[in-house]
């Protein structure tokens, strides 16, 4: 096992990943930026390094010199910042230390939408109508969205998380959002390439949770809903799926297996879907290479701990399982510093912080009362995580989970989720991604 680990991440990840090496008995080290030196996880570390300004967490020079200077043996990203980017990835390994994620060539290879749905369709995994190569100019893109038929998403092929994203009804809409997206994606990710694909109106977003063992092996442990998102951005997730039957779960799961094992595929991944629930249709949408948020969910259906299966597969050991069966049902709510109504960032010192317990609660929280919600990144503070026999169990667990949750400073997002809980749609579990935008 892995001696000494950095975490090149900040807040609630950064809390998960020392959670669990300290139970392993590796020793942490975190980096910090000025603004986050009073939060948890620097407290929480072995030994806390401070590499500068806010945006920080993207100097790969600064992280790599703290890891040489605190000995550190190995670096896990977290998600977000460095986590998906392939050049950091080859530096840490250039410097001798252990990547504890993916090869770099398999988050280089689906870092690109275009080029990964392309490897994916060669790999036999269903890919939605759309572009095998970007559309370079808007004449590219109309004739393409002619071929597919409206309406389309225009994307950015080096986006994710949501960004970079737009729905065009009609040519006239297709001119307008071209130039958008283009624009967006040459500044947010230096890249202004554009891929055109079939948009369903009505669709939920699945996801099956991946590990690429030590030994080669690709197995798929479960699928994830995260259907209930605001603009392109996941808000809840739950496992197993409401939407999906044991023989489309199985065709999910093999489905992600041949993406995984089509890309060499190592550590913690995510093969995210569209899934169409008027035919059942499922297509792939993008892989993220890395652990993602709502990682807890599997981790409680199934019983294990993933970064503990992350830190295996690194130090090349064989995983804790040799079979993995699911129980019961999870739920994640994303609680954020924003407005419970337009979604809109409010930071804050937080002045109250009281965290929910009990049987088949989890919080896993990168703030506490004192500490302060800045402007500088993502709003996400906390994930309020449930577990119950099933899913009515669960949800009415995540009610009296929600009531019992008390934050005062920073605006935040706990009266959206009281609403969804009593929500027709959502209780019937027959949602799509359109729900929030239905609720407001």
């Amino acid at each position: 096992m892995i001696e000494s680990l950095l975490i090149a991440n900040r807040g609630e990840i950064a809390r998960r990943v020392i959670k669990t090496a300290r139970r392993l008995g590796v020793r942490t080290v975190a980096v910090h930026s000025e603004a986050d030196a009073g939060l948890p996880f620097v407290a929480e570390a072995d030994e806390a390094v401070c590499i500068g300004a806010p945006q920080s967490y993207r100097d790969a020079d600064a992280i790599l010199a703290a890891a040489k200077s605190t000995g550190a043996q190995a670096i896990h990203p977290g998600y977000g910042f460095l986590s998906e980017n392939a050049d950091f990835a080859r530096a840490v390994e250039a410097n001798g230390l252990i990547w504890v994620g993916p090869p770099a060539g398999a988050i280089a290879a689906m870092g690109d939408k275009i080029n990964a749905r392309n490897l994916m369709a060669a790999a036999g995994v269903p890919v939605a109508a759309g572009t095998h190569d970007p559309a370079a100019t808007v004449e590219q893109a109309i004739e393409a969205a002619a071929t597919i038929g409206y309406p389309v998403m225009v994307k950015a092929a080096a986006g994710g998380g949501g960004m970079g994203m737009a729905v065009a009804a009609d040519e006239s809409a297709l001119r307008t959002e071209y130039d958008k997206v283009r624009a967006f994606a040459e500044r947010m990710f230096g890249d202004g390439s554009v891929l055109i694909e079939r948009y369903f109106p009505r669709v939920r977003h699945v996801e099956v949770q991946i590990l690429g063992l030590a030994d080669g092996r690709v197995v798929a442990l479960s699928e994830r809903e995260c259907s209930v998102q605001r603009r392109n951005q996941k808000l809840v997730e739950e496992a197993p799926s409401p939407a999906v039957g044991p023989s489309t779960r199985e065709a999910l799961l093999a489905a992600a297996v041949k993406a995984g094992e089509a890309v060499g595929y190592r550590n913690a991944g995510t093969v995210e879907c569209l899934l169409d629930p008027a035919t059942g249709e499922f297509f792939f949408l993008e892989m993220n290479t890395r652990l993602q948020v709502e990682h807890p969910i599997t981790e409680l259906i199934h019983g294990l701990d993933l970064v503990e299966e992350q830190l295996r597969i690194a130090s090349g050991l064989a995983p804790t399982f040799a079979e993995t069966t699911t129980k019961g049902h999870a739920i994640e709510l994303r609680i954020n510093a924003e407005d419970p109504k337009r979604f809109l960032p409010g930071p804050g010192k937080v002045t109250t912080w009281v965290e929910p317990s009990g049987d088949g609660v989890r919080v896993d929280a990168g703030y506490a009362e004192g500490t302060t919600v800045t402007p500088f990144y993502d709003s996400l503070m906390a994930k309020l995580i449930v577990f119950g026999a099933d899913r009515a169990d669960a949800i009415a667990r995540a009610r009296a989970a929600v009531a019992g949750f008390a934050i005062a400073g920073p605006k935040n997002n706990l009266p959206f989720f009281a609403e969804l809980l009593e929500n027709e749609e959502f209780l019937a579990g027959d949602y799509d991604t359109g729900i929030v935008s239905r609720m407001r």
